[in-house]
């Protein structure tokens, strides 16, 4: 499979053309007949941080115990069983010498720490290529609230910008609740969560990818 990066007109490797909507009407309309999801940025990377996605490739769990899982079924299970917060790093294993906020995991390899379960899971999900059905299946399970976050946040990560409103909208009011940070204390409703996806850069120590201007001003977020 080929990479493909288009670099913005700032130097990042993201799409701020004004013409995005021209280019992507085919895609959206294919999209509701395929079941074959588009993946746009870097489909190597998932448009992770380096150090958070160094840090996942080389992680123990990621290598050995993630490697045994092979299905979708199986990974669900793991995230039902095995998350508890969607940040990036666990909690008290950042070595950051000083860099803090979302400057912090944005530097050198030697400010990592122990990646997290979920953006190990998240990056696991990746590698198996969802579909439309099955991402669909991941923000709509009645089981944890954490395997609906991991499909957000994979939607957040992977999506064309101008897809991501129609991804959300129907959950902006969406009351689960459940517990963002790690080690506790930060609970949040899904739909809030969703907002934040759609108007914040930062999330914790990392960023997400930039939505272009144009299709950020379009956005109707109370």
């Amino acid at each position: 499979m080929q990479v493909q990066e288009t670099e913005g007109a700032d130097g990042s490797p993201w799409n701020n053309s004004s013409g995005c909507d021209e280019e992507r009407r085919p895609t959206q309309k294919e999209g509701k007949k395929s079941n074959i999801l588009p993946l746009w940025g870097n489909e190597r990377t998932m448009n992770l941080n380096p150090l958070i996605l160094t840090n996942i490739q080389s992680s123990h769990y990621f290598k050995v115990n993630l490697y045994e899982l092979k299905t979708y079924h199986e990974v669900i299970d793991e995230i039902y069983y095995k998350v508890s917060h969607l940040e990036p790093w666990e909690k008290g294993s950042r070595k950051t010498a000083g860099q803090t906020g979302m400057c912090g995991g944005v530097r050198g390899v030697g400010a990592g720490g122990i990646v997290s379960t979920a953006y190990c899971l998240l990056y696991k999900l990746f590698t198996l290529r969802l579909t439309r059905k099955q991402l669909n299946g991941l923000i709509n399970h009645p089981d944890s609230p954490y395997i609906r976050a991991l499909g957000f946040m994979y939607i957040r990560y992977t999506q064309p910008p101008a897809d991501l409103f129609n991804w959300y909208s129907d959950y902006l009011e969406d009351e689960e609740e459940l517990d963002v940070k790690a080690g506790g204390g930060q609970v949040m409703k899904m739909g809030d969560i969703l907002k934040q996806f759609l108007t914040k850069l930062e999330w914790f120590s990392t960023l997400f990818p930039r939505i272009p201007v144009p299709i950020q001003k379009n956005l109707n977020i109370d």
